[in-house]
C-alpha cells in the first residue's frame, strides 16, 4: 500500500516537472517572434545631446543615437553619427535652432565642414532679395527672422496734367523675413533698429523689389503670423488721407462728374446764354 502511494506521487511530480517545461517553452517561443518584431520595427536617429543654437559647430560632442520608429523617422533625418560629422574639422553648421533631444535634420544644418550660409535658409525655389530700410521701413526695428510682411510701395502717380500726386499700393503680401542686416538667427527674440532686411520672394517678385526701389520708397507692414489670408489689394491715393475717404467713394464722385449733361453756349449779337443739352437718340 505505501508502495503505491510512492509511485502515485513520483508520477504527479514528474507530471508537474513536465507541465513547466512545457509552459516555459510555449512562452519562450511566442517571445521570440514579438522580440524579433520589435527589433524590426526600430531605426537609429541622430538627435542632439545638447540645445544647439543658430551657428552653432555641430561635432559628434553635441551628437547621439537613440532608438526611433522605422515608420515614423522625420525626412531628412540622419541614422549614423559619422553621418553628420565624423570629427570637428568636418563638422556642420546649425542654420536653425535644435533643441536637445530633437532629431538632426539635413535641413537644419550646412554640408559637412561648411560654413553659415542663408542660401540653406530658403526654399528651393524662392529668392532671397535684401531692402534697404531704415527705423520706420523696418517697422522700428521689431522685424525678427522668421516674421512675415506685407511690401508697400509709394511713387508719383502721373496723370498727364497739373493734378499729379502720389500713390501707395501693396507690392506682395505674407513675405517671409529670412534676415535683419546680417542675423539670420530666428531665435533671436531682442528688437533693433537695422539697415537692411532680407526677405524670401520669388524670381519674380525680386525682380518687382529691385524696380520699386528705384521708382519710389518702400515700407514693410509687419503682420500676424497666424494671418496668412491674402487681402484685395487697393491704391490709396493722397486724396484719400482725409478721414472717411476710400477708393469707393473716390470712384463714386468720379462718375457723378461725368454724369453732369453737358451745355451750350449760344450767343446773339453781344449777348450769350447758355443751354442744357439732353441725350437725343434718333429712330
Amino acid at each position: 500500500m505505501r508502495s503505491q502511494s510512492v509511485v502515485v506521487l513520483a508520477v504527479a511530480i514528474l507530471l508537474g516537472l513536465l507541465a513547466v517545461i512545457g509552459v516555459n517553452f510555449f512562452l519562450s517561443d511566442n517571445d521570440g517572434p514579438a522580440q524579433s518584431a520589435d527589433n524590426a520595427g526600430t531605426t537609429t536617429v541622430v538627435v542632439a545631446s545638447t540645445p544647439l543654437f543658430f551657428g552653432a559647430k555641430i561635432g559628434p560632442a553635441q551628437l547621439k543615437e537613440v532608438a526611433w520608429p522605422a515608420d515614423a523617422v522625420p525626412p531628412g533625418a540622419f541614422t549614423k553619427i559619422t553621418d553628420v560629422s565624423a570629427g570637428e574639422a568636418e563638422g556642420r553648421v546649425a542654420l536653425r535652432p535644435i533643441e536637445m533631444n530633437e532629431p538632426v535634420l539635413a535641413s537644419k544644418v550646412s554640408g559637412k565642414g561648411g560654413r553659415l550660409s542663408m542660401s540653406g535658409l530658403i526654399a528651393e525655389d524662392k529668392r532671397a532679395a535684401t531692402v534697404r530700410v531704415n527705423d520706420v521701413i523696418g517697422v522700428g526695428g521689431f522685424l525678427l527672422p522668421g516674421d512675415r510682411v506685407d511690401v508697400l510701395v509709394t511713387r508719383e502717380r502721373p496723370t498727364g496734367g497739373d493734378d499729379d500726386e502720389r500713390m501707395t499700393d501693396v507690392l506682395m503680401q505674407n513675405v517671409r523675413v529670412v534676415g535683419v542686416d546680417t542675423d539670420a538667427n530666428e531665435a533671436k527674440d531682442k528688437p533693433e533698429v537695422v539697415k537692411s532686411v532680407t526677405l524670401e520672394v520669388t524670381q519674380e517678385q525680386a525682380m518687382k523689389l529691385t524696380l520699386a526701389q528705384q521708382v519710389g520708397s518702400i515700407t514693410l507692414a509687419l503682420r500676424n503670423l497666424s494671418n496668412e489670408a491674402p487681402e484685395v489689394p487697393r491704391t490709396v491715393l493722397e486724396r484719400d488721407l482725409r478721414d472717411g475717404a476710400t477708393a469707393q467713394a473716390r470712384s463714386v464722385r468720379r462718375v457723378g462728374r461725368r454724369s453732369a449733361a453737358p451745355s451750350v453756349e449760344i450767343v446773339r449779337g453781344v449777348e450769350g446764354k447758355k443751354y442744357s443739352v439732353s441725350s437725343y437718340s434718333g429712330s
